[in-house]
């Protein structure tokens, strides 16, 4: 992990106004949020969270029993949350998380009460609009008792925000019988520092499924979420999806911890470099029977840049199944020489297996969604991005 000086970055007078309705953003920035996976023009959504610099501007539910509020309210009118407040997340583990700590602007709480099924998803954004800002966040999500719940949260930095720091802290609750899916899209700029945290628990009979979509240039950028299934009957999932041009260095993984009997993990990351460096982690940890988990880290190098791999299996007790795939190259000169046969040219099938590589139906994503990250990876061409 690559250092990164917190001093030269200011934490103090990002103050921004609250913003009623997201449709009266620029162009411009609607188009970086939109890159992001926000779109503001979105009507079908169970609520929408923005946080720009150092403050939260602005905060809707669309459904009952779905509890959206900027995280200082929250820890007000909740006596300090006891039951969430860094507990996934050691405030001290690191300088960034001491940041986040000690300068707070603001976060997410999200909350699905018991028994609710939100429809649509919550869209939450994390926005730095200004150069030369530290962003500060903790946001935590909780799905109580038999609810379900999609998270979409979206990063970026505006056009022309330069020399920029994100710190982010999440910690993730889901109850028994709950289902969490949580997917994070960056668009982060080619200057930019970025320092996420990440912790989870779940407890019996639970579904956690992340996705994280990185597809833009971002200076540094390292994480590593944990969840740990402690409820018997539990599954968790990652899917990562993450290209690094020239300039991009990523420090990016998961890890799942299984704690209790008839536990599941899943970690499944697909790396592209065209210049850049990624180092792919994944670990999981197997402590009671029965527990399957299976990693598997794809990586694929397009005209330079670097990945390495890094799968960690660990187990305790007799009967734990874990098993790690691992695969590092270039894209096999049959594949395109099979595509060009049927009338593309190097090219075309080039970016054919590319998009391939790159796919993100395994996400189970809204079609919209899903829609706008293709045409992202259709621009990475051949003039682009290899």
């Amino acid at each position: 992990m690559s250092k990164i000086d917190l001093s030269r970055y200011a934490f103090d007078g990002g103050t921004a106004d609250s913003i009623a309705d997201l449709t009266t953003l620029s162009n411009e920035d609607k188009q970086r949020l939109l890159y992001a996976g926000i779109d503001v023009n979105q009507n079908k959504l169970g609520g929408s969270f923005m946080h720009m610099n150092h403050s939260g501007v602005h905060c809707q539910s669309r459904q009952e029993g779905l509890e959206i509020m900027d995280i200082k309210d929250a820890y007000n009118k909740y006596d300090g949350l006891p039951e969430y407040w860094w507990k996934m997340v050691d405030p001290d583990k690191d300088e960034f998380t001491r940041a986040a700590h000690e300068h707070l602007h603001g976060g997410y709480f999200i909350r699905a009460r018991k028994g609710v099924k939100v429809q649509d998803p919550v869209q939450s954004c994390l926005f730095i609009k200004d150069s030369g800002l530290a962003q500060n966040v903790h946001n935590i999500v909780v799905v109580e008792e038999g609810a379900e719940l999609h998270v979409l949260s979206g990063c970026a930095t505006a056009h022309g925000a330069k020399d920029t720091a994100h710190m982010g802290i999440s910690e993730f609750y889901v109850k028994k019988g709950g289902k969490l899916t949580f997917t994070m899209i960056h668009n982060w700029g080619d200057d930019t520092a970025v320092r996420p945290r990440s912790g989870g628990v779940m407890e019996e009979d639970c579904v956690f499924l992340s996705n994280y979509v990185l597809l833009k240039p971002v200076r540094d950028l390292q994480m590593y979420p944990s969840i740990t299934l402690n409820g018997s009957g539990s599954v968790a999932r990652f899917n990562s999806v993450m290209v690094t041009p020239p300039g991009s260095y990523v420090d990016a993984g998961n890890r799942i911890i299984l704690n209790a009997p008839d536990t599941r993990a899943e970690i499944i990351a697909r790396t592209l470099t065209t210049g850049g460096t990624v180092i792919n982690r994944g670990f999981i940890g197997g402590y009671n029977v029965p527990a399957k988990g299976h990693l598997e880290c794809k990586g694929l190098i397009l005209g330079g840049g670097r990945i390495h791999a890094i799968p960690e299996l660990d187990a305790t007790i007799d009967g734990v199944e874990l098993s790690h795939e691992a695969a590092v190259g270039k894209i096999a000169q049959e594949e395109i020489e099979y595509l060009m046969a049927r009338g593309m040219d190097e090219d075309e099938a080039t970016s054919t297996i590319v998009r391939g590589f790159l796919n993100v139906d395994i996400m189970g994503l809204p079609h919209e969604l899903e829609d706008a990250i293709r045409q992202q990876i259709d621009q990475l061409d051949a003039g682009d991005a290899m």
